[in-house]
């Protein structure tokens, strides 16, 4: 394996006290996403041009599909995990879904086989759906009481949860056996309503703050615009993220700009963010991605902003 051609910034990650790469790989691209397709031959290539481009924070999930074994099969082919800070899902893996502490063992005993490792440095309790998931997932006998186990035993390095809803992931922040948490398509040029609560709260608790969907799931790309309307189900006139990103891309667009380079040094920005995952599903993807994160943009851009928002900055 060739030594990174690209040195990317790390930050630490809360309490964890690990340092991770500010640029981080979502996993979902290496299944299917968004009307694309891959295969493992473009997955396993894609994971290894990110760690040649220096990204060393990798999160998948059961429910990425083949996400979890094609990135098993790069990682041996890498043979270096002691440099990766890899991180899972629990409780999406099965349908209905699963949020015991007997689920929860088979999940990461599934996990570590596909991905070819002994431990996990992050396990994660994924998209509960409602209170009654919630509950289940961190009453006795659910997935937490699996969790902090397996974390006693140094399976897993750490408890984190990644949902929609801010409530569950307060409860999270204020619970005290969560290390992290994952959100996601909430902080962007669009919708920035993460920063309200959740990341005052998660960084005085120590908390690790975790960014999916800074592309405000691929409305914030240099993809065409009809066609990423067109997979999401949008139509003209446009409503919600759609307008919302439309805006940004004209904004973006009459100054030159890539939206790309635009939503992902957004993102990057705030400093109370650990690390920003972006999804890839080939080679050519994650290179684009690191070259719109490292690409420098004037300051006066982000002055701009903030006197002429195309929405609002923090």
């Amino acid at each position: 394996m060739t030594e990174p051609t690209t040195t990317l910034p790390t930050r630490r990650l809360g309490r964890l006290d690990r340092q991770v790469t500010e640029l981080g790989l979502g996993g979902a691209g290496l299944n299917d996403l968004y009307g694309k397709t891959t295969d493992d031959a473009r997955a396993v290539a894609c994971v290894h041009r990110a760690l040649e481009l220096g990204i060393r924070y990798i999160d998948t999930s059961p429910l990425y599909g083949e996400s979890e074994r094609r990135l098993g099969i790069a990682l041996k082919e890498h043979g270096r995990r002691g440099d990766l800070f890899l991180a899972t899902k629990t409780g999406t893996g099965t349908r209905p879904k699963d949020y015991s502490a007997d689920g929860t063992r088979r999940s990461v005993e599934r996990s570590l086989r596909l991905l070819h490792t002994d431990h996990l440095d992050l396990l994660q309790i994924h998209d509960p759906d409602g209170e009654e998931h919630l509950a289940q997932a961190l009453g006795p006998g659910g997935a937490l009481e699996a969790l902090l186990d397996l974390k006693q035993q140094g399976v897993i390095g750490g408890i984190g949860l990644g949902v929609r809803s801010h409530d569950f992931l307060l409860r999270a922040v204020r619970h005290g056996a969560f290390d992290t948490i994952l959100t996601y398509a909430d902080f962007n040029p669009v919708r920035q309503t993460a920063r309200e609560a959740l990341f005052p709260e998660a960084a005085a608790r120590d908390v690790g703050i975790i960014l999916g969907s800074p592309l405000l799931f691929g409305y914030l790309s240099d993809r065409p615009f009809d066609d990423l309307a067109r997979e999401h189900g949008a139509a003209p006139p446009y409503t919600g993220d759609a307008a919302g990103a439309l805006r940004v891309r004209q904004w973006a667009q009459a100054r030159g700009l890539s939206t790309l380079n635009l939503a992902l040094q957004y993102a990057l920005r705030e400093p109370r963010i650990a690390t920003v995952l972006v999804g890839a599903s080939t080679a050519e993807e994650i290179e684009q991605n690191v070259r719109a994160a490292t690409t420098p943009l004037p300051e006066t851009l982000w002055q701009e902003m903030e006197t002429y928002p195309p929405c609002p900055l923090p």
